[in-house]
């Protein structure tokens, strides 16, 4: 029994990076997956074959393709779970661009998630948030002000979306965004995968004085479902340090400051 426990992590753990790797590339290849995991053939196989009875890839000749859609948005846990360290780093770099005395808002999203726990050790904050687990995070910090925006609950992600959510958003003028992301790309700027969220974030970006991304590695040249703004349309960009090189660089072009956790 223990064994076969243990086996399952080991899949699950080769599963996600399978996953993740379709979130950077076109395709995954068998044979690279069993060098890169140090796995037989058929183990490989049989992963392969679990995702795509889950519906996430679709198996191609000597490999597999990602099954998701643009408007795919992987469920709240499974986020979490995903690039923890990363999110963390950048979540600690992210709330060091904060002085205390600041008004901040913060979108949803695991990677703003981070940005909160981060922010525990300031004074005199005024958070503004549509995202109830931020507004968990913060609540019994009395020098920390919380102010979260009414709105109708996404049950799934514990957020708040529509049209009140946006309507508070454009009343509020604050001095720094953190905002989430489901994909950043040159050409097609800012997207996320749910047109509410996306227009949630639109109204956050026009109130705030300075806004700032916040996205791991995997989030770059990814493009998602709905478009939030331009590229040109943030100051800075947190990453981690996994980010491709020329993507930072023609980011920076661009004229957005790169920070790399």
């Amino acid at each position: 029994m223990s064994d076969v426990y243990e086996s399952n992590i080991h899949a699950n753990a080769r599963q996600q990076v399978i996953l993740q790797l379709l979130e950077r590339q076109s395709v995954v290849r068998v044979a690279e997956l069993c060098e890169r995991f140090g796995v037989s053939d058929m183990t490989v196989r049989r992963d392969l074959q679990e995702l795509e009875q889950a519906g996430l890839i679709r198996r191609t000749y000597g490999g597999a393709v990602s099954a998701r859609g643009r408007s795919f948005e992987p469920p709240f846990p499974a986020r979490v779970a995903t690039n923890q360290a990363q999110k963390q780093r950048i979540g600690q770099m992210a709330a060091s661009l904060v002085q205390d005395g600041d008004s901040v808002a913060l979108d949803v999203g695991t990677t703003t998630l981070e940005v909160a726990r981060a922010l525990r050790d300031k004074h005199n904050l005024t958070v503004v948030t549509h995202s109830l687990p931020i507004a968990q995070v913060l609540a019994n910090h009395p020098l920390i002000r919380v102010i979260v925006v009414g709105g109708v609950l996404r049950s799934g992600e514990l957020s708040l979306i529509g049209h009140l959510a946006e309507r508070a958003y454009r009343e509020f003028y604050v001095d720094k965004l953190f905002l989430g992301v489901g994909g950043l790309s040159l050409k097609a700027g800012l997207t996320e995968f749910n047109l509410e969220d996306a227009l949630v974030k639109q109204a956050m970006l026009q109130s705030a004085k300075e806004r700032i991304v916040v996205a791991d590695a995997s989030k770059l040249e990814r493009v998602a479902f709905a478009f939030i703004g331009p590229l040109t349309g943030i100051n800075t960009l947190v990453t981690d340090a996994d980010a491709d090189a020329q993507v930072v660089r023609q980011i920076e072009e661009a004229g957005v400051r790169v920070m790399l956790a």
